[in-house]
């Protein structure tokens, strides 16, 4: 008896498989799969990084510090240009979830339209990390340390890192032990003959960053700096072309002849993805 029932079980029925457990396609699903396997790559980073600033027993340098300047404009500026380009990630994101609405609703010109800014916003992005990283490794002046084994900041009005003493408004000033510093308020400013004296009897200048050395503290923060915001805008460039190219199979019609738009779903999960690792990326990177 039981072997007729087995016979009468189609092939399909008993290997073809069922809905899945989870109600989402096979694509998605790999998105899902891939996404987690990247965060804890971030997360590996990110807690290297943690346990290295941890147990450097040195001055380590503060964000606000490091990242002050903006483009076109002189002064100093606190983590506003990273908070810009962090404006900028998250309208992006803003961007994706309404190109995603839009395809849920078939509505193929609103898909075009906020994918579009989306793209836009990516390029943006990765545009501004890239003035960042350039001004990172140039530098805000450096320093020169004298005989006597003192620290002192260079500071001129333009910035100039190639000739320094010959630029409007060279002085130094005498870092603080322990502390990292650029320059406070109220510190003493040596100019005039006195500052030529130490730059002319300087053992060593170190401006800008590179792998081995760098202006702002130990090498391992700018060795982090670069691998971990390298990392992230790879990412984000490799979701630009992504996104692009789904635009361009979006302009075509290729999904609205398919009837979803399921590939834009999945190319804004990577979107998300990216824009939240970010999130972290500059909360303990730039803010801690």
């Amino acid at each position: 008896m039981s072997g007729e029932a087995t016979k009468a079980i189609s092939g399909d029925v008993l290997w073809g498989g069922g809905r899945s457990p989870f109600s989402i396609s096979y694509g998605k699903m790999m998105m899902w799969f891939f996404l987690v396997s990247d965060a804890l790559t971030f997360s590996g980073l990110l807690i290297a990084y943690g346990f290295v600033r941890h147990a450097y027993t040195g001055a380590w340098p503060i964000g606000e510090e490091v990242f002050r300047a903006f483009p076109g404009l002189h002064g100093d500026y606190p983590l506003l240009y990273v908070a810009l380009m962090t404006a900028i990630l998250i309208f992006s994101s803003v961007t994706m979830v309404l190109a995603v609405e839009a395809g849920h609703r078939m509505d193929k010109r609103g898909v075009i339209k906020w994918l579009f800014f989306t793209v836009a916003g990516g390029l943006l992005f990765v545009g501004s990390q890239a003035w960042e990283w350039s001004h990172f490794i140039h530098g805000s002046g450096g320093y020169i340390t004298s005989p006597d084994g003192a620290k002192y900041w260079v500071h001129n009005e333009t910035h100039d890192t190639h000739d320094p003493a010959h630029a409007p408004g060279f002085h130094l000033v005498k870092a603080v032990p322990g502390h990292y510093l650029i320059g406070e308020e109220g510190a003493h400013h040596i100019e005039g003959e006195a500052a030529m004296t130490l730059w002319n009897d300087r053992l060593e200048y170190i401006d800008g960053a590179n792998m081995t050395r760098n202006e702002y503290g130990p090498p391992q923060y700018a060795n982090f700096f670069f691998f971990i915001t390298g990392f992230h805008g790879f990412h984000v460039f490799s979701g630009v072309v992504i996104n692009f190219i789904v635009l361009l199979m979006v302009m075509k019609g290729v999904f609205h002849r398919r009837g979803h738009y399921e590939m834009v779903e999945k190319a804004g999960l990577y979107w998300h993805f990216v824009d939240l690792v970010w999130v972290f990326v500059f909360t303990f990177f730039y803010l801690v």
